[in-house]
């Protein structure tokens, strides 16, 4: 199977992933604060992290499904941007500048946990 293809596969599921997070975020938390695309971030972030450690054991066509394709798919940075834009633009300056910093500190925290648990894997 060709790279390309791989990664498109891999996206597929990502995505497929990031919406049914989204749903369930939702449904758990209400809809007054973007938790699905929070969620997708921090969670995305660490699965990267931990993969990226873990480049040893994949082949590179297994590592470019699983970062470019399944977790390029997974993440939603662009989501985040379009909905932080659109609390300072209705004037909700609080709840744009909380998604802003638990989203970097907690995606900064969360991939550095990925990479750390990775270590225990690669020695």
């Amino acid at each position: 199977m060709s790279r390309f293809l791989m990664i498109c596969l891999g996206g597929a599921a990502g995505t497929g992933a990031r919406y049914l997070t989204a749903l369930w975020a939702a449904s758990a938390f209400g809809p007054a604060f973007p938790y699905g695309t929070l969620i997708v971030n921090v969670l995305g972030s660490f699965l990267l992290g931990f993969l990226m450690g873990l480049t040893p054991i994949f082949s590179a066509d297994a590592r470019l499904m699983l970062t470019t394709g399944v977790m390029g798919g997974f993440t939603t940075y662009s989501t985040f941007n379009y909905e932080t834009t659109n609390y300072f633009r209705e004037g909700a300056w609080l709840m744009g500048a909380t998604n802003i910093a638990a989203t970097l500190i907690g995606c900064l925290a969360a991939g550095l946990a990925g990479i750390a648990l990775a270590r225990v894997f690669v020695r």
